[in-house]
């Protein structure tokens, strides 16, 4: 398992690791319409790539495949935090996590925050993020629910 920045060639993975991840919530937790609205199909993998290129996320490695990947902005936003379904209860959001909260540290952020989905927040939670407020973000005329999260560093 290594964390490395983000590289251009691992953009379609990364694209499809996401996807993949969203498809394997469990329907309880977000319906089929609701996972279809995150994370439609096909993949707009042009759209994907100018993405990557402007957050350059940090990328978790485990046998040189994307095990995860997040996202940490210079304000403190975590925009993304994905892991891979092959590699979930491994560690690999923990790691993650710890990873950006050390970046953070040595950028002199003083406070994280996300908008965490349902499946999302109890690991922020574990990391003494607490939730601010529920949101219902509407995509593709389909409402989401996520929770803004924040944590003083």
């Amino acid at each position: 398992m290594k964390i490395i920045d983000y590289s251009a060639d691992r953009a379609k993975e990364i694209a499809d690791l996401f996807y993949s991840s969203v498809h394997a919530i469990d329907s309880s937790i977000y319906s089929e319409e609701q996972k279809k609205s995150w994370a439609p199909a096909p993949i707009d993998y042009d759209k994907w790539s100018e993405r990557l290129s402007f957050k350059k996320p940090f990328l978790l490695l485990i046998n040189n495949q994307v095990a995860g990947f997040i996202e940490l902005e210079s304000d403190g936003h975590i925009d993304c935090a994905y892991v891979s379904p092959k590699f979930q209860r491994r560690g690999v959001g923990t790691s993650l996590l710890k990873y950006i909260m050390c970046i953070a540290n040595q950028l002199a952020i003083e406070q994280l925050y996300v908008e965490a989905s349902i499946i999302a927040r109890p690991l922020f939670e574990k990391f003494g993020f607490s939730v601010q407020h529920e949101n219902k973000v509407i995509r593709n005329n389909v409402i989401l629910v996520n929770y803004t999260m924040n944590k003083l560093l």
